[in-house]
């Protein structure tokens, strides 16, 4: 099992922030893991998604070749946000192929927000021997670099929500 964290005081609000990772599509602008997305469905405080992976430090031939994920992001309000596998027979081949958890946790402090990014993965056996030493050098810093993303992010654009896209 490989895990990594980073903390970082953003210039928000809790409830901000966390909208703000809830809208996958927009936080994929932050996080380099987030590949193209083939939906994205949002019931009240979870949302599930189906997208192309992207794994820190392991090359991919094609987004196309990379077998798509059907995630979930569960929202505690004002608190966190917990990502996963969606439960099963969605994504049967990850379940098979490893277990991942990922949590965003918000602090109100002085000067904005203080989020705690953690995330775990645990390669199944068979791939363990491949993938662990490639984590435990890769995951931490790529999850300092998308917690600075975000932190980049809010200071330039804010999170006011953005306008609908529209198509012609």
């Amino acid at each position: 099992m490989v895990e990594a964290r980073a903390q970082q005081t953003m210039a928000c609000e809790p409830e901000e922030f966390l909208e703000f990772v809830l809208d996958v599509e927009r936080y994929s602008q932050v996080d380099d893991k987030l590949g193209n997305f083939d939906w994205v469905r949002r019931d009240g405080n979870r949302v599930e998604f189906k997208f192309h992976p992207g794994m820190p430090g392991i090359p991919s031939p094609s987004p196309k070749l990379v077998p798509t994920m059907v995630a979930e992001a569960v929202l505690t309000p004002g608190k966190r946000v917990d990502v996963g596998l969606a439960p099963l027979p969605k994504s049967k081949l990850w379940h098979r192929l490893m277990t991942f958890n990922a949590s965003f946790a918000c602090e109100p402090v002085d000067n904005g927000t203080l989020v705690t990014r953690t995330m775990t993965i645990e390669p199944a056996r068979a791939f363990r021997w491949l993938l662990n030493p490639i984590l435990r050098r890769k995951l931490q810093p790529n999850i300092e670099s998308e917690v600075e993303n975000a932190r980049t992010y809010i200071a330039e654009h804010g999170l006011s929500h953005p306008e609908p896209r529209t198509t012609d």
